[in-house]
């Protein structure tokens, strides 16, 4: 489907909504090469630097809870458009920031406004897309969502090489604005005005409560945060990895995310071609399947091999691979969860994402990155827990059970 403004600019809705999967993963990810020159020239501590990055994803998984039911009520596309915006003020506030103090409060600004893209866009793909067209977009769009954490430190590092790393927060000003146009120049609402439902506290509390008591929708949600997060423990170590077990430099972490972004592509790929073809269980299987194995050779590499790109890739783009095989698939099902409320279905499900990967962040990669065998086993430990809420999730309730209603 190609959606179009007055402008009679047209563009196709899987590149809009692909496009704003990848602004929050770009923000976490872009800056990753330039820590240490951040944390000398703002005279912070490598505390006070994973403070920007796990109070960002703290930001973002709290505003995921207000877009949804807000673009439920009020449309999709403008509630993207005022994130964008604020978004632009906050990344052009990073690039002048002059102390990390400054530099936190910017990142919580950008945190608070990322997020909207990816949960209103998922929203937005169930509003226009159903069957197996619905999957096969799903799949373009988490095809962006997962390579982007992966080319982000690239592009991160060519800047900051060239520039500085001011030119990372102007680039991601940049990113923003563009978007932000395409939006007002080319994308057209997707929510029916007859589809929209009440934004008063009541009716949200009621459907947060709805959905925190939905069995099977809790498990896809802690699934699809669980594998995610297996891998997020690759993207927030990275510097660890390229820096410390590789010995390689700030030009180099294409080594490890270009196997890993053409893994990604693939996955999404086959996932594409799966629909309509095989069962969205046997799908998902297949997927967690591969990463679990993925986790298992890694443990074994990573106790019985000195560190090599080989030997550390190879794991980890397998793993990937099963999770781009999966994500698209598990996404469709949370949000089939909650078809009259699917922005609030997309927010609780990003929020769980970004909260345990905040967590993960904050709490885990710190700990684990003082050694391969430590990352490779807690990845495994992550996926175990991904593919037992698989098993247990249960069937999900008749949609008469899960419908909320308007309220005046």
């Amino acid at each position: 489907m190609q959606v179009k403004q007055q402008t009679g600019i047209l563009v196709p809705l899987s590149l809009v909504v692909a496009a704003l999967a990848t602004l929050a993963p770009f923000s976490i990810d872009t800056y990753l090469p330039s820590f240490p020159d951040i944390a000398a020239g703002l005279t912070a501590s490598d505390a006070q630097m994973q403070l920007t990055l796990s109070l960002y994803l703290l930001a973002s998984a709290i505003s995921t809870l207000i877009y949804g039911p807000i673009s439920d009520g009020f449309g999709r596309r403008r509630v993207i458009m005022v994130a964008l915006a604020i978004y632009v003020l906050a990344s052009i506030g990073c690039a002048l920031a002059e102390s990390i103090d400054q530099l936190i409060l910017m990142r919580i600004g950008q945190g608070l406004s990322a997020s909207a893209g990816m949960v209103i866009g998922r929203a937005m793909v169930r509003d226009v897309y159903q069957g197996p067209e619905a999957q096969r977009v799903m799949a373009r769009v988490m095809l962006l969502f997962a390579i982007a954490p992966a080319i982000a430190p690239i592009i991160g590092g060519w800047l900051h090489d060239i520039l500085g790393w001011h030119s990372v927060f102007l680039f991601l000003a940049l990113v923003a604005l563009a978007l932000l146009l395409m939006l007002w120049l080319a994308t057209a609402e997707t929510l029916a005005p007859e589809m929209r439902y009440s934004v008063h506290p009541v009716a949200i509390a009621r459907a947060y409560g709805m959905a925190l008591r939905h069995r099977h929708y809790l498990a896809l949600v802690f699934c699809f945060a669980m594998m995610f997060s297996g891998f997020f423990i690759y993207v927030a170590g990275a510097p660890s990895v390229i820096y410390g077990f590789l010995g390689l430099g700030v030009n180099d972490f294409w080594v490890m995310f270009v196997p890993s972004v053409a893994a990604i592509m693939l996955g999404s790929q086959v996932s594409g071609w799966l629909a309509g073809r095989l069962s969205l269980e046997k799908t998902v299987g297949l997927g967690l399947g591969l990463l679990l194995l993925a986790s298992l050779i890694n443990i074994l590499q990573s106790l019985l091999l000195s560190p090599t790109p080989l030997s550390v890739v190879a794991p980890l783009a397998l793993y990937v691979l099963g999770m781009a095989v999966s994500m698209p698939v598990i996404n469709l099902m949370a949000l089939d969860c909650f078809p009259h409320n699917r922005g609030m279905a997309s927010a609780m499900q990003n929020f769980v994402q970004m909260a345990f990967t905040a967590l993960v962040v904050g709490a885990v990669v710190p700990l684990v990155t003082v050694s391969l065998p430590w990352m490779t086993l807690t990845m495994f430990a992550l996926s175990l827990l991904g593919v037992m809420l698989w098993m247990l999730r249960g069937r999900s309730p008749p949609e008469e059970r899960i419908v909320i209603r308007q309220t005046e």
